[in-house]
């Protein structure tokens, strides 16, 4: 197989140039800049383009298919000259159904949670020694690369609701028609694409729709409008609904009660102990049972930037973690809150996706700060200006988070002075962003306060 990637850089698109590579399939690949890991990774296989910029002369009759980025638009000459030459064009998730279509297909849906229950499946399979191929958006650890396709019976995918590309407009996860579906949640996100609620709900309709006959519908029933969506669930496909298991938090630990069987866990929260009970409705589905699956999520101590422990002393931890949605910041301070009562909480997060900086969207965030201890908000002009947004009005969003004491800081260098000045004494700090608070060196920083 000869495959060409246009925007072979995308953090995805390059693991999936690296999957086919391994599965010794003919790859090559353009783009107009690539950084790392991208970079690194992508010339350790021998495959990272040696100019940057895009070559219609590499699109040839030869090619069995030609993979789409994200970040090509219609207008690219390397797409064009492929729609001259009638080639076959696959957005990322069309091509992965391609190569999975005689797999058993497990697809993790949701607004929130969906990398950590993906992540989950993942662990507890490969420490069952199950054979299953994967597509994660976040780094694992044990796992090389966030993509592998091979000739495994079962795929587990997260399936983002974001458009598969520049050419279809549709959602990822409409793409993938799942045997095994799980929702873990549905909250309004990704307003410059959805741009009315009814409209993000639709596509979660659709994904239901989707699911293969025979098949399973995993649903969180402590959300009410995603169990709304599972009353439409007919024969043949059949549907399960999820809640919190049985669990006890000692000593700032988290121990899990599961048929009988208890073991602690790395992980905690609320939302987290959702996750997990999903996956575990998803890998007994899968075969596995209960002793063995507490033995393999036991050690599972969650994704990349997931509530991830950067560092801690005896009364002091610094987190990171990736929330920046209005239930995803929820979610993740409450998870803090519960584990650590008796401890002072400082919440720090960053605004940087298009629709946290939007001031129409600001009263979505009303009261999601208010159990922490102290919290600030940080944005900067250069995220507004990438994002081709006006600026944003710090009276506007204080009133949206209506959060009484919140600081508002838009310069790094600000919000460095901020961090250092702050007492973090039987502490927790809490750093939540989907960007990187424009480079602020945070790992080195929680070092230094937990010395």
């Amino acid at each position: 197989m000869r495959v060409h990637f246009i925007a072979i850089g995308g953090s995805v698109m390059h693991q999936l140039a690296i999957a086919l590579i391994d599965k010794g399939y003919q790859v090559s690949g353009s783009d107009d800049e690539i950084f790392e890991p991208a970079l690194g990774n992508l010339s350790r296989k021998g495959i990272l383009p040696g100019k940057m910029g895009w070559f219609p002369e590499k699109i040839t009759p030869g090619l069995d298919a030609v993979i789409l980025g994200m970040h090509a638009k219609d207008d690219n000459p390397e797409l064009k000259k492929a729609r001259e030459l009638n080639l076959k064009i696959y957005s990322f998730p069309e091509y992965i159904f391609q190569e999975s279509r005689n797999k058993k297909r497990v697809v993790v849906g949701g607004s929130h949670g969906k990398t950590t229950t993906t992540s989950m499946i993942m662990h507890v399979l490969k420490g069952c020694g199950k054979d299953f191929d994967y597509m994660v958006g976040a780094r694992l650890a044990g796992f090389e690369n966030a993509v592998r396709i091979t000739d495994a019976p079962v795929i587990i995918c997260e399936g983002d609701e974001y458009p598969a590309s520049a050419l279809e407009k549709r959602p990822k996860f409409h793409f993938l028609f799942p045997h095994i579906a799980v929702i873990t949640g549905i909250a309004w996100d990704h307003i410059n694409v959805f741009p009315t609620f009814d409209f993000y709900l639709e596509q979660f309709r659709i994904f239901i729709r989707m699911i293969e006959p025979g098949g399973l519908l995993i649903f969180n029933e402590t959300d009410k409008i995603l169990s709304g969506l599972a009353e439409s669930v007919q024969p043949p496909v059949r549907k399960a609904g999820y809640g919190i298991p049985d669990h006890r938090i000692r000593d700032g630990k988290t121990v899990l009660l599961l048929e009988n069987i208890t073991r602690e866990l790395k992980v905690f929260g609320t939302h987290n102990l959702l996750n997990l009970q999903a996956a575990w409705m998803v890998c007994r589905e899968l075969g596995v049972g209960a002793a063995e699956f507490l033995n393999q999520v036991s050690g599972f101590s969650g994704a990349s930037k997931r509530l991830e422990l950067l560092a801690e002393k005896e009364n002091t931890r610094v987190y990171r973690d990736f929330a920046h949605a209005p239930s995803k910041v929820k979610a993740t301070i409450a998870a803090m809150k519960e584990q650590f009562p008796q401890r002072r909480l400082i919440a720090v997060l960053e605004l940087h996706t298009f629709s946290s900086l939007q001031a129409a969207f600001m009263p979505e965030y009303k009261d999601v700060l208010d159990p922490a201890d102290k919290a600030l908000l940080y944005y900067s002009g250069h995220a507004l200006e990438l994002k081709r947004l006006p600026p944003l009005d710090p009276e506007m969003v204080r009133k949206g988070f209506d959060k009484e004491g919140l600081e508002i800081i838009s310069s790094a260098q600000e919000l460095s002075q901020w961090l250092s000045a702050q007492s973090y004494e039987n502490t927790n700090l809490l750093l939540m962003s989907s960007g990187n608070f424009d480079g602020l060196d945070i790992a080195t920083f929680a070092q230094e306060i937990t010395a």
